[in-house]
Protein backbone atom coordinates (compact mmCIF):
# COMPACT_ATOMS: atom_id res chain seq x y z
CA UNK A 1 0.00 0.00 0.00
CA UNK A 2 2.33 2.38 0.81
CA UNK A 3 4.56 1.86 -2.46
CA UNK A 4 1.73 3.07 -4.37
CA UNK A 5 2.11 6.48 -2.48
CA UNK A 6 4.20 8.77 -4.77
CA UNK A 7 7.17 8.95 -3.36
CA UNK A 8 7.50 13.10 -3.71
CA UNK A 9 4.50 12.40 -1.08
CA UNK A 10 6.36 10.17 1.13
CA UNK A 11 9.39 12.39 1.12
CA UNK A 12 7.26 15.39 2.05
CA UNK A 13 5.80 13.37 5.06
CA UNK A 14 9.27 12.66 6.13
CA UNK A 15 10.57 15.88 5.96
CA UNK A 16 7.33 17.78 8.03
CA UNK A 17 7.53 14.77 10.87
CA UNK A 18 11.77 15.21 11.46
CA UNK A 19 11.13 18.74 11.50
CA UNK A 20 8.51 18.63 14.51
CA UNK A 21 11.14 16.11 15.89
CA UNK A 22 14.22 17.17 15.43
CA UNK A 23 13.97 20.65 14.30
CA UNK A 24 17.66 22.67 14.01
CA UNK A 25 17.84 25.83 16.10
CA UNK A 26 20.50 28.28 17.37
CA UNK A 27 23.52 28.52 15.09
CA UNK A 28 22.78 25.04 13.53
CA UNK A 29 19.51 27.24 11.90
CA UNK A 30 21.91 28.85 9.70
CA UNK A 31 24.35 26.02 8.46
CA UNK A 32 21.10 24.71 7.60
CA UNK A 33 19.71 27.29 5.66
CA UNK A 34 23.10 27.62 3.77
CA UNK A 35 22.81 23.77 3.01
CA UNK A 36 19.07 23.82 1.76
CA UNK A 37 19.98 26.91 -0.50
CA UNK A 38 23.28 25.14 -1.98
CA UNK A 39 20.19 21.91 -2.53
CA UNK A 40 18.01 24.72 -4.31
CA UNK A 41 20.94 26.06 -6.43
CA UNK A 42 22.00 22.71 -7.37
CA UNK A 43 18.07 22.05 -8.43
CA UNK A 44 18.23 25.00 -10.52
CA UNK A 45 21.21 23.79 -12.31
CA UNK A 46 19.94 20.43 -13.09
CA UNK A 47 16.84 21.93 -14.60
CA UNK A 48 18.92 24.18 -16.71
CA UNK A 49 21.07 20.93 -17.77
CA UNK A 50 17.75 18.97 -18.53
CA UNK A 51 15.37 21.08 -20.38
CA UNK A 52 16.60 21.53 -23.97
CA UNK A 53 16.74 24.91 -25.89
CA UNK A 54 14.77 23.48 -28.86
CA UNK A 55 11.84 21.69 -26.89
CA UNK A 56 11.40 25.19 -25.41
CA UNK A 57 11.49 27.03 -29.03
CA UNK A 58 9.07 24.34 -30.75
CA UNK A 59 6.59 24.43 -27.48
CA UNK A 60 6.56 28.19 -27.71
CA UNK A 61 4.88 27.75 -31.41
CA UNK A 62 1.86 26.08 -30.14
CA UNK A 63 -0.07 29.67 -29.18
CA UNK A 64 -3.50 28.60 -28.62
CA UNK A 65 -2.44 26.55 -25.66
CA UNK A 66 0.62 28.19 -24.00
CA UNK A 67 -0.39 31.65 -23.50
CA UNK A 68 -3.84 31.41 -22.05
CA UNK A 69 -2.14 28.85 -20.32
CA UNK A 70 0.60 31.51 -19.03
CA UNK A 71 -2.35 33.47 -18.40
CA UNK A 72 -4.40 31.40 -16.31
CA UNK A 73 -1.85 30.17 -13.94
CA UNK A 74 -0.26 33.49 -13.23
CA UNK A 75 -3.72 35.09 -14.28
CA UNK A 76 -6.60 33.93 -12.45
CA UNK A 77 -5.17 31.65 -9.85
CA UNK A 78 -2.96 34.04 -8.34
CA UNK A 79 -6.19 36.29 -8.05
CA UNK A 80 -8.30 33.39 -6.75
CA UNK A 81 -5.33 33.02 -4.04
CA UNK A 82 -5.24 36.73 -3.48
CA UNK A 83 -9.61 36.55 -3.30
CA UNK A 84 -9.14 33.76 -0.66
CA UNK A 85 -6.98 35.56 1.40
CA UNK A 86 -8.80 38.67 1.47
CA UNK A 87 -12.00 36.48 2.29
CA UNK A 88 -10.09 34.50 4.96
CA UNK A 89 -9.77 37.85 6.84
CA UNK A 90 -10.02 37.74 10.36
CA UNK A 91 -10.56 33.66 10.34
CA UNK A 92 -7.19 32.98 9.48
CA UNK A 93 -3.45 33.88 10.83
CA UNK A 94 -1.86 36.56 8.33
CA UNK A 95 0.99 34.37 7.65
CA UNK A 96 -1.94 31.54 6.34
CA UNK A 97 -3.57 34.22 4.39
CA UNK A 98 -0.44 35.11 2.57
CA UNK A 99 0.32 31.26 2.38
CA UNK A 100 -3.02 30.89 -0.25
CA UNK A 101 -1.38 34.52 -2.38
CA UNK A 102 1.51 32.23 -2.63
CA UNK A 103 0.27 29.71 -3.64
CA UNK A 104 -1.85 31.11 -6.53
CA UNK A 105 1.39 32.69 -7.78
CA UNK A 106 3.06 29.58 -7.92
CA UNK A 107 4.32 27.64 -11.61
CA UNK A 108 2.48 24.30 -12.77
CA UNK A 109 4.19 21.00 -11.98
CA UNK A 110 6.19 19.62 -14.26
CA UNK A 111 6.20 15.49 -13.66
CA UNK A 112 3.35 14.98 -12.61
CA UNK A 113 0.94 17.47 -14.81
CA UNK A 114 3.00 15.46 -17.56
CA UNK A 115 2.42 12.28 -16.53
CA UNK A 116 -1.25 12.69 -15.78
CA UNK A 117 -1.78 14.18 -19.24
CA UNK A 118 -0.03 11.12 -21.02
CA UNK A 119 -2.14 9.25 -19.02
CA UNK A 120 -5.31 10.55 -19.96
CA UNK A 121 -4.73 10.80 -23.81
CA UNK A 122 -3.38 14.68 -23.59
CA UNK A 123 -0.84 16.32 -25.67
CA UNK A 124 2.44 15.24 -23.97
CA UNK A 125 5.01 17.30 -25.91
CA UNK A 126 2.72 20.70 -25.05
CA UNK A 127 2.59 19.43 -21.22
CA UNK A 128 6.33 19.23 -21.53
CA UNK A 129 7.15 22.19 -22.93
CA UNK A 130 4.01 24.73 -21.34
CA UNK A 131 5.14 22.94 -17.62
CA UNK A 132 8.57 23.89 -18.24
CA UNK A 133 8.06 27.57 -19.56
CA UNK A 134 5.17 28.38 -17.12
CA UNK A 135 8.73 27.43 -14.26
CA UNK A 136 10.71 29.20 -15.83
CA UNK A 137 8.55 32.02 -16.18
CA UNK A 138 8.02 31.47 -12.57
CA UNK A 139 11.28 32.16 -11.45
CA UNK A 140 10.74 35.59 -13.07
CA UNK A 141 7.23 36.23 -12.20
CA UNK A 142 6.12 34.07 -8.86
CA UNK A 143 8.24 36.66 -6.41
CA UNK A 144 6.85 39.81 -7.71
CA UNK A 145 3.30 38.59 -7.84
CA UNK A 146 3.48 37.44 -4.71
CA UNK A 147 4.85 41.23 -3.57
CA UNK A 148 2.30 42.65 -5.72
CA UNK A 149 -0.70 40.83 -4.44
CA UNK A 150 0.49 41.00 -1.16
CA UNK A 151 1.40 44.20 -0.50
CA UNK A 152 2.70 45.76 2.38
CA UNK A 153 1.99 42.11 4.14
CA UNK A 154 4.34 40.36 2.44
CA UNK A 155 6.32 39.40 5.94
CA UNK A 156 9.40 38.70 5.51
CA UNK A 157 9.55 39.81 1.95
CA UNK A 158 12.15 42.20 0.73
CA UNK A 159 13.44 43.50 -2.46
CA UNK A 160 16.89 42.47 -1.84
CA UNK A 161 15.10 38.93 -1.71
CA UNK A 162 14.73 39.38 -5.62
CA UNK A 163 18.40 39.60 -5.97
CA UNK A 164 18.53 36.16 -3.55
CA UNK A 165 15.88 34.42 -6.54
CA UNK A 166 17.99 35.90 -9.13
CA UNK A 167 21.23 34.60 -7.26
CA UNK A 168 19.82 30.74 -6.13
CA UNK A 169 17.16 29.96 -8.77
CA UNK A 170 18.57 32.28 -12.11
CA UNK A 171 21.69 32.02 -12.48
CA UNK A 172 22.24 27.72 -12.04
CA UNK A 173 19.54 27.44 -14.54
CA UNK A 174 21.49 30.13 -16.89
CA UNK A 175 24.97 27.62 -16.25
CA UNK A 176 22.82 24.71 -16.61
CA UNK A 177 21.70 25.72 -20.12
CA UNK A 178 25.28 26.54 -20.69
CA UNK A 179 26.68 23.17 -19.61
CA UNK A 180 23.57 21.41 -21.38
CA UNK A 181 26.39 20.41 -24.01
CA UNK A 182 28.96 18.61 -21.58
CA UNK A 183 26.57 17.38 -18.96
CA UNK A 184 23.01 16.47 -20.88
CA UNK A 185 24.41 12.77 -21.86
CA UNK A 186 25.62 12.24 -17.75
CA UNK A 187 22.15 13.54 -16.70
CA UNK A 188 20.40 11.15 -19.42
CA UNK A 189 22.22 8.15 -18.23
CA UNK A 190 21.77 8.67 -14.31
CA UNK A 191 18.04 9.85 -13.83
CA UNK A 192 17.66 8.03 -10.69
CA UNK A 193 20.77 9.35 -9.43
CA UNK A 194 19.02 12.95 -10.54
CA UNK A 195 15.81 12.34 -8.98
CA UNK A 196 16.88 11.53 -6.13
CA UNK A 197 18.72 14.34 -6.06
CA UNK A 198 15.83 16.70 -7.29
CA UNK A 199 13.66 15.09 -4.58
CA UNK A 200 16.39 15.61 -1.70
CA UNK A 201 16.72 19.34 -2.57
CA UNK A 202 12.87 20.04 -2.54
CA UNK A 203 12.64 18.05 1.24
CA UNK A 204 15.80 19.58 2.40
CA UNK A 205 13.98 23.23 1.42
CA UNK A 206 10.50 22.13 3.32
CA UNK A 207 12.76 20.67 6.36
CA UNK A 208 14.48 24.18 7.19
CA UNK A 209 10.79 25.87 6.47
CA UNK A 210 9.36 24.08 8.59
CA UNK A 211 11.75 23.78 11.11
CA UNK A 212 11.73 27.21 11.44
CA UNK A 213 8.20 27.29 11.89
CA UNK A 214 8.15 24.44 14.72
CA UNK A 215 10.94 26.36 16.69
CA UNK A 216 8.23 29.22 16.60
CA UNK A 217 5.60 26.90 17.98
CA UNK A 218 3.20 27.48 14.82
CA UNK A 219 0.68 25.62 15.93
CA UNK A 220 0.03 28.08 18.54
CA UNK A 221 -0.67 31.01 15.99
CA UNK A 222 -3.07 29.12 14.05
CA UNK A 223 -6.95 28.36 15.72
CA UNK A 224 -9.30 25.80 14.86
CA UNK A 225 -10.94 28.27 12.63
CA UNK A 226 -7.94 28.81 10.96
CA UNK A 227 -7.54 25.00 9.56
CA UNK A 228 -11.22 25.07 8.58
CA UNK A 229 -9.70 27.71 6.43
CA UNK A 230 -7.11 25.79 5.49
CA UNK A 231 -8.98 22.77 4.34
CA UNK A 232 -11.98 25.01 2.99
CA UNK A 233 -9.89 27.14 0.94
CA UNK A 234 -7.47 24.53 -0.02
CA UNK A 235 -10.75 22.58 -1.20
CA UNK A 236 -12.13 25.83 -2.92
CA UNK A 237 -8.78 26.52 -5.06
CA UNK A 238 -8.69 22.54 -6.19
CA UNK A 239 -12.21 22.99 -7.90
CA UNK A 240 -11.59 26.57 -9.45
CA UNK A 241 -8.18 25.70 -10.79
CA UNK A 242 -9.60 21.80 -12.37
CA UNK A 243 -12.74 23.22 -13.32
CA UNK A 244 -11.74 26.72 -14.82
CA UNK A 245 -8.93 25.15 -16.46
CA UNK A 246 -11.03 23.01 -18.40
CA UNK A 247 -14.00 25.21 -18.90
CA UNK A 248 -11.43 27.97 -20.53
CA UNK A 249 -9.80 25.05 -23.02
CA UNK A 250 -13.84 24.55 -24.02
CA UNK A 251 -13.82 28.44 -24.55
CA UNK A 252 -10.71 28.48 -26.53
CA UNK A 253 -12.07 25.59 -28.00
CA UNK A 254 -8.62 23.40 -28.16
CA UNK A 255 -9.15 19.71 -29.38
CA UNK A 256 -9.47 17.34 -26.48
CA UNK A 257 -5.87 15.98 -25.85
CA UNK A 258 -4.68 19.84 -25.52
CA UNK A 259 -7.81 20.96 -23.71
CA UNK A 260 -6.36 17.78 -21.10
CA UNK A 261 -2.88 19.58 -21.37
CA UNK A 262 -4.48 22.61 -20.09
CA UNK A 263 -6.29 21.14 -17.14
CA UNK A 264 -3.45 19.60 -15.46
CA UNK A 265 -0.40 21.81 -16.46
CA UNK A 266 -2.96 24.68 -15.58
CA UNK A 267 -4.55 23.71 -12.49
CA UNK A 268 -2.16 21.66 -10.62
CA UNK A 269 0.84 23.73 -8.54
CA UNK A 270 4.49 23.06 -7.59
CA UNK A 271 6.27 22.18 -4.36
CA UNK A 272 9.15 21.58 -6.37
CA UNK A 273 9.07 25.53 -7.01
CA UNK A 274 7.46 27.05 -3.96
CA UNK A 275 9.24 24.94 -1.26
CA UNK A 276 12.79 26.55 -2.47
CA UNK A 277 11.55 29.45 -3.68
CA UNK A 278 9.98 30.49 0.04
CA UNK A 279 13.22 29.13 1.63
CA UNK A 280 14.69 32.19 -0.26
CA UNK A 281 12.05 34.45 0.17
CA UNK A 282 10.86 34.22 3.81
CA UNK A 283 12.49 34.12 6.94
CA UNK A 284 12.44 30.43 8.46
CA UNK A 285 10.02 31.59 11.07
CA UNK A 286 7.33 32.16 8.69
CA UNK A 287 8.34 30.12 5.80
CA UNK A 288 6.69 26.87 7.25
CA UNK A 289 3.24 28.85 7.69
CA UNK A 290 3.42 30.43 4.45
CA UNK A 291 4.13 26.69 2.88
CA UNK A 292 0.92 25.37 4.44
CA UNK A 293 -1.05 25.71 1.59
CA UNK A 294 1.00 24.91 -1.23
CA UNK A 295 1.82 21.55 1.12
CA UNK A 296 -1.34 20.62 1.78
CA UNK A 297 -3.07 21.50 -2.04
CA UNK A 298 -0.01 19.32 -3.94
CA UNK A 299 -0.84 16.44 -1.85
CA UNK A 300 -4.20 16.22 -2.33
CA UNK A 301 -3.64 17.15 -6.16
CA UNK A 302 -2.12 14.15 -6.46
CA UNK A 303 -5.00 12.00 -4.73
CA UNK A 304 -7.53 13.35 -7.33
CA UNK A 305 -5.53 13.20 -10.79
CA UNK A 306 -6.12 9.49 -10.77
CA UNK A 307 -9.99 9.56 -10.28
CA UNK A 308 -9.89 12.73 -13.24
CA UNK A 309 -7.64 10.62 -15.57
CA UNK A 310 -10.26 7.49 -14.70
CA UNK A 311 -12.96 9.77 -15.93
CA UNK A 312 -11.56 11.35 -18.95
CA UNK A 313 -10.59 8.09 -20.66
CA UNK A 314 -13.73 6.57 -19.90
CA UNK A 315 -15.13 9.63 -22.19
Amino acid sequence: MLSRIDPMVRLLVVAIVLAIVLPVHGSARDAAQFVSNAAVFLLFFLNGVRLPRHEVMAGLSNHRLLWPLVAWCFGAMALAGWGLSLAGQGWMPPLLALGFVYLGCLPSTVQSATAYTSLAGGNVASAVVAAALLNLIGVFVTAPLFSLLAGGSGSGFHSDALIKVVAILLVPFLLGQVAQGWLLEWVKGHRSLVTTMDRSSIAIAVYVAFSGAVAQQFWTRIDLAGWLWLAGGTVLFLVFGHGGAWLLGGVLRLDRPNRITMLFAGAQKSIAMGAPLAAVLFRPDVAGVILLPILLYHLVQLVIAAPIVKRLTLG
